[in-house]
């Protein structure tokens, strides 16, 4: 079984509930209380990797604070070598802040802190991949960083994932290395307009499965009284795909395991399992 490494953000999420997202120049009120939560895409799709049986190394930056720390400790005890995550001095842990609907829709500010910090350095956890092993990035680090790392993957024969959110424009030959791209409907149409045209994309479309290179996948049945909370659900789809990827499963298995996983995160409060930090 290959290994996954997942070079990607860490968060702190602040939380709340609105019976409607504001317009714009509106202010509404919160419903509920304001709960703080391990998040940011990179450790979301790590936990989701490792829960779905992968061997897991994260590469990113947190502060050197206490929200850094704890969260280390958070990923390394559910199994998640966090030997690559570099401590910033004197630059806060990267929060996020999200706002859930009645409809169990949310709307997210990143602020991303520690995790601008991420350097080409950082990258050297790349030298001992190998073909069979699999890098997952998003795009809430430096986007020279993710281009960097996937060419450097790329050039030891390690499958490239790229989770284009939040979306934008990667370079041409950053996008041909994807196997898949993954995106979702609205980064989709930002992707086409862009003119870019990666080698393999795969579009996810919620509850309704997903299409890899034109291929549909039907996704997993969830009742609409199931639905808690959709935050976590396209990093739990892309954790549980790169496991399935480097366990040697081929594209329908890999997405049959990413759409239970979706499904699963969206009858749960938080990004992650027992996400409070």
């Amino acid at each position: 079984m290959g290994r996954v490494v997942v070079l990607g953000s860490l968060n702190v999420d602040l939380v709340t509930d609105v019976e409607r997202h504001p317009r714009p120049g509106e202010t509404v009120l919160a419903t509920g209380p304001l709960a703080r939560y391990a998040g940011g895409k990179g450790a979301n799709q790590a936990l989701a990797a490792a829960a779905a049986g992968a061997s897991v190394a994260m590469v990113g930056c947190v502060g050197d604070d206490a929200d850094g720390r704890r969260y280390l400790e958070r990923l390394r005890t559910r199994g998640v070598d966090t030997s690559a995550v570099r401590l910033v001095p004197d630059v806060p842990t990267g929060q996020a802040w999200i706002a859930v609907d009645a409809d169990s829709e949310n709307t997210i500010v990143v602020v991303p802190g520690a995790n601008a910090h991420v350097e080409t350095e950082d990258l050297a956890a790349l030298d001992s991949l190998a073909e069979g092993d699999v890098l997952l990035a998003q795009l809430e680090v430096p986007l020279p960083v993710v281009a960097a790392a996937a060419r450097r993957a790329s050039a030891r024969g390690v499958r490239v994932v790229i989770n284009a959110a939040p979306y934008a424009a990667l370079p041409h030959d950053v996008a041909a290395l994807a196997d898949p791209l993954v995106v979702n409907e609205h980064e989709a149409l930002a992707l086409a307009d862009s003119g870019i045209v990666p080698t393999s994309v795969l579009v996810t479309f919620g509850g309704e499965g997903c299409s890899w290179d034109g291929e549909r996948f039907d996704g997993e049945e969830v009742a609409l009284e199931e639905v808690v909370d959709t935050t976590g659900a396209g990093d739990a789809f892309c954790g549980a795909l790169v496991a399935a990827l480097a366990s040697g499963a081929g594209r329908s298995e890999a997405v049959r395991a990413a759409s239970r996983a979706g499904a699963e995160a969206v009858r749960r409060q938080g990004a992650q399992q027992d996400p409070r930090l």
